[in-house]
């Protein structure tokens, strides 16, 4: 019986990942063998207590402030160990983080075949996002199987020079996690501040803010725009969950903390998250799950970059690049909260993602791979 490892480590990869987890652990003709690096600790945990997921193996790497170097260091070093002691027939690693690239490379190193989950996005910019890109573009070299979200991650993937016939189209499995998140009975917000914002009636600006090229000017004219927002519009509200990396929350800025209708909470588990992306009007990010996620609620979707490796939502019409330009962040919220034909354009619940059956996609591929039964029809948006 082949043994599959999935490999993951933060808190977005243990949400793409885990409904493939579990599909995993109900097929009668696959083991396997969970591997988790703790790149994010807590974040991480609170999924897989969601999704009922007890890892086989836990490296634990997280320290303060940790580097890029440092941290793959203790990625590759505590993998080698694992993966010489416990010898799969194939690792899996999701998307685009200093783990998912590490985890190929210890593989690859091991000669174990790799598959790689959400495979394919390219924002066409090595530095943007900063590590990410890079990190896509690195795994897809060295992965044998590659679950792509879209048709356009798969052509991607072909136009560089993958086989066709080693790329399946998936659908993204954040839609399955997502319908698992919504289906399930609604938790209480823990901090009564984002409950009231929500119970409020008034509208409702969702912000998340993190990325690696946004620390030194982005994240802070990004507090600055909200500001100016709020100034503008005396019944809007602003709910922000925080990062947990110091320099994100030093960059928001004291005006913005300072704010009384602005809400700075500590990260929300997955389900109250999936709850506030429900309840709110409009999202400002620069994640790259929120953009995949907020079309399915039909949530209009700001994004804070001037690239992404998700474009089919803009395509679509529900999200829209504005970058970190002050002034245009102003224009572009404002736009959507005072125009009710602009709002409506974007708030159609268009969903280029998935259909919700991106697991069963993938175990179907990964039980061919062994010769152990058939692919069955790739995803159309």
């Amino acid at each position: 019986m082949p043994t599959i490892m999935p490999v993951y480590g933060t808190r977005p990869e243990a949400i793409k990942m885990a409904p493939v987890v579990r599909a995993l652990a109900d097929d009668p003709v696959l083991d396997l063998d969970v591997v988790v690096t703790a790149q994010h600790r807590a974040m991480l945990d609170q999924v897989n207590e969601l999704f009922g997921i007890v890892p086989d193996a836990d490296l634990d790497v997280m320290t303060d402030r940790q580097s890029l170097v440092g941290l793959s260091a203790r990625i590759l070093d505590g993998l080698a160990t694992v993966l010489a002691e416990r010898r799969p027939h194939a690792v899996l690693v999701q998307g685009d983080t200093t783990t998912s690239t590490l985890a190929a490379l210890a593989a690859f190193y091991e000669r174990i075949p790799v598959f790689h989950l959400e495979a394919g996005l390219r924002s066409g910019d090595l530095a943007a996002p900063f590590p990410e890109e890079g990190n896509r573009r690195l795994t897809a070299q060295l992965a044998v199987l590659h679950f792509a979200p879209t048709p356009l991650a798969r052509d991607n993937l072909v136009r560089e020079g993958v086989p066709a016939e080693h790329v399946v189209v998936t659908g993204n499995t954040v839609i399955d996690a997502l319908v698992h998140a919504v289906a399930a009975d609604p938790l209480p917000f823990e901090d009564g501040r984002v409950s009231a914002a929500v119970e409020s009636g008034d509208p409702l600006v969702l912000v998340t803010a993190h990325r690696r090229e946004s620390w030194e000017h982005g994240i802070a004219a990004t507090a600055r725009a909200l500001v100016r927002v709020l100034a503008a519009h005396p019944r809007v509200r602003v709910v922000l969950p925080q990062h947990r990396n110091p320099i994100v929350r030093g960059a928001l800025g004291d005006d913005l903390r300072a704010h009384p209708r602005v809400v700075l909470t500590e990260p929300l588990d997955y389900r109250r998250f999936t709850r506030l992306l429900d309840a709110c009007t409009l999202v400002l990010t620069d994640s790259g799950g929120v953009q995949e996620e907020a079309p399915s609620l039909g949530k209009p979707v700001l994004v804070t970059r001037d690239t992404t490796e998700r474009p089919e939502a803009v395509a679509a019409g529900t999200a829209r690049l504005v970058g970190t330009d002050e002034d245009r962040i102003v224009a572009e919220v404002s736009r959507l909260l005072d125009d009710p034909h602009a709002y409506a354009a974007m708030s159609r619940a268009v969903n280029p993602y998935g259909d919700g059956h991106a697991s069963e996609r993938v175990v179907a591929a990964v039980r061919a791979f062994f010769g152990l039964g058939e692919r069955i029809a790739d995803f159309s948006a």
